[in-house]
C-alpha cells in the first residue's frame, strides 16, 4: 500500500462509529446584520465604493451612452475596449456610429495572442457589464465569459462598469442563494470593490499595480 493510500485509509477508519454533527447553522447570523431597505442599498454601495477611490454615477438605460461619452472626453481617452456581442456593447456601438471626433471603439473579438501587444500597451480603457453588486461590502460582481474575457476588466488602466440598480443585493449569502451557486459555481466569479492598489513596507499606497488604476461604475436606476 502506498503512503498516500495508507493515510487515506486511516482517515476513513477514524470516522467509524461516529455520527455527523447536527447542522444547526443559523442563516440570520450572516444575513440579518447586513440587510438594508431597498431605498438604501444604492446609497450604501456608493459610499463604500467611493471610500476606496471608485467613481460612481447614477444614470439610466437610455442615458448611459451619452454619460460615458462625456466621461471619455473629460479624460481625453482616444479609444475604448468593448465586447460588441453584448447588449451594452451593441448599444454603445450604435450611439457612436457615424459620428466624428469620438474615441475609437475597439472590439474584443479575437484571441489575445493575435493582439497582445496592443491590448497591454495601447488600450487605455474598457467597458464591461456586471452580474450585480453587494451593498454590505461595496463590491461589484464580475462574471467573465467568452464574450467579455477577464482581461477586459484587468488590463486597461481605466475600467468602466455598468451596474443595474435592480441587481444590487444586500449581502453575499443572498447572491449565492438567488444565483444558485451551490448548483453550479462559476469558474471565474470576481468581487471588485475598487481600483487595483497595493502598499509597500513603508505603507505607501499605489494604485494600478495589479490592474486598473481607476474604476468608474455607471448605475442604471431604471434597470
Amino acid at each position: 500500500m502506498s503512503a498516500k493510500a495508507n493515510i487515506l485509509a486511516k482517515l476513513r477508519n477514524s470516522l467509524a462509529g461516529t455520527q455527523p454533527v447536527t447542522d444547526d447553522y443559523d442563516v440570520q447570523l450572516v444575513t440579518a446584520p447586513w440587510t438594508y431597505p431597498a431605498s438604501e442599498r444604492i446609497t450604501r454601495l456608493r459610499q463604500l465604493m467611493e471610500a476606496v477611490h471608485t467613481e460612481t454615477h447614477l444614470t439610466t438605460r437610455a442615458d448611459w451612452p451619452a454619460l460615458l461619452e462625456r466621461l471619455l472626453a473629460e479624460r481625453q481617452l482616444p479609444s475604448l475596449l468593448i465586447a460588441p456581442a453584448t447588449e451594452h456593447g451593441a448599444q454603445l456601438d450604435a450611439h457612436f456610429a457615424g459620428r466624428e471626433g469620438l474615441p475609437r471603439l475597439k472590439a474584443y473579438d479575437r484571441p489575445v495572442e493575435e493582439w497582445k501587444a496592443e491590448l497591454f500597451n495601447d488600450t487605455p480603457a474598457s467597458l464591461t457589464g456586471t452580474l450585480g453588486a453587494i451593498a454590505a461590502t461595496g463590491s461589484l460582481i464580475l462574471w467573465p465569459d467568452r464574450r467579455e474575457p477577464r482581461l477586459m476588466s484587468l488590463v486597461p488602466p481605466i475600467h468602466f462598469a455598468l451596474l443595474k440598480a435592480s441587481e444590487v443585493y444586500d449581502n453575499f449569502y443572498e447572491v449565492q442563494q438567488k444565483m444558485r451557486w451551490a448548483a453550479g459555481m462559476p469558474t471565474n466569479a470576481l468581487l471588485v470593490s475598487g481600483p487595483s492598489k497595493t502598499a509597500d513596507i513603508e505603507q505607501v499606497l499605489a494604485y494600478g499595480a495589479h490592474g486598473p488604476k481607476d474604476l468608474v461604475v455607471l448605475i442604471l436606476e431604471d434597470a
